[in-house]
């Protein structure tokens, strides 16, 4: 049970909710937030009380349709039918969504986050540690609409924590960049400072990079389940498997998430599958976005093109060749995806030949 929800301004809601929910509430309707999700199963507040809620047939069937269920932090419209339950009849439209694409489905996205202020991506500063990764997670925390963190935290583990920073080059001067050390309780307050009252932040990353310990060490209890280091590998083992909002002392809301451990398209385990479009991924990318303007030719695949600015830029060491490729890769990961989109919309548009029979015809 969600403790400490006495009204919905408590939990986020806003005036900007509320001139939405307008439709909703002259059809008996309420607004709550959900707080706990397990598949198609959810715990939603309504300011005074938790209800365990389920999606209404119409709801449910429109949703099937277009794949936006609720996710945790959305704003729904609930109408209560029995004591402590109640069924969800609408969706609210999300200030912010941090998005990834679904591991197992060609063209489909998963909701991470809905409805977050702040987006702390914790990595860990252990041999997991990894820049282009950081990028990856950037350019998808940029394209929600929250405002992005960099968490570097097991910093008493980091011989050298300034040739980390240095790693990640320019992502520096486009987010900020904390370090800590959940182990030691150490850079916390940083942290802590960005979860104000009615906001939400949410914690991402993959798995055993200490999410769950920053966020016991906020909550100042053993809330959150952690596994132990493994000494053959250095990593922990993620012990979270769902999401939920959670509200720490003295105000404000935190989303833990599950380690992300989907494999990849290519099979690279931990990766984020972006869900985006290439022009959010230019956020994360805008010195190389500003070097590309500077090319002779606008269509400049910065290769052997003459006065290409991108190339003179590797050629003086001003441009980490391994941020291009990252860079590069991400573009072709997007426009893949774009085309696999598009493919799927003309299929689906496609009329039936007359006669066709699925179950027969070869």
């Amino acid at each position: 049970m969600v403790e400490g929800f006495t009204n919905l301004s408590v939990l986020g809601w806003n005036e900007s909710f509320a001139r939405q929910f307008a439709v909703p509430e002259t059809d008996g309707l309420r607004p709550g937030r959900v707080v706990c999700q397990e598949k198609q199963l959810y715990l939603v507040h309504d300011g005074s009380v938790e209800l365990a809620a389920e999606l209404s047939g119409r709801f449910c069937h429109e949703a099937e349709k277009t794949g936006a269920f609720p996710a945790v932090g959305d704003w729904v419209a609930v109408k209560p039918h029995a004591e402590g339950e109640a069924i969800i009849h609408a969706l609210l439209p999300r200030r912010t969504a941090v998005s990834r694409k679904t591991p197992d489905a060609l063209t489909a996205g998963q909701v991470i986050a809905a409805n977050v202020d702040t987006v702390f991506l914790v990595t860990g500063l252990d041999r997991e540690f990894n820049p282009r990764r950081v990028e990856r997670y950037v350019s998808a925390m940029l394209a929600s609409g929250a405002t992005p963190v960099v968490v570097l935290n097991k910093t008493d583990i980091c011989p050298n924590t300034a040739t980390a920073l240095a790693q990640l080059g320019p992502i520096q001067a486009m987010v900020q960049v904390l370090q800590t050390s959940a182990a030691e309780g150490t850079g916390l307050e940083a942290v802590r400072a960005y979860v104000r009252r009615g906001e939400t932040v949410a914690f991402v990353g993959s798995s055993g990079v200490g999410k769950s310990t920053i966020i016991n060490r906020l909550l100042g209890t053993e809330r959150q389940q952690t596994g132990a280091v493994s000494q053959a590998v250095g990593k922990g083992r993620h012990i979270t498997t769902r999401r939920e909002l959670i509200r720490l002392p003295g105000g404000g809301l935190l989303m833990d998430t599950p380690g992300l451990r989907a494999l990849s398209d290519r099979g690279h385990r931990g990766q984020l599958q972006l869900w985006s479009d290439e022009s959010d991924v230019e956020g994360a990318f805008a010195d190389v976005e500003a070097l590309a303007r500077r090319c002779r030719f606008r269509d400049c695949r910065h290769e052997e093109e003459p006065g290409c600015a991108v190339r003179a830029a590797l050629e003086e060491g001003t441009l980490d060749p391994e941020r291009l490729h990252n860079f590069e890769k991400m573009q072709r990961e997007l426009r893949f995806l774009a085309r696999r989109q598009h493919w799927t919309k003309m299929m689906k548009r496609q009329p039936r030949p007359s006669g066709h029979d699925p179950d027969t015809d070869e």
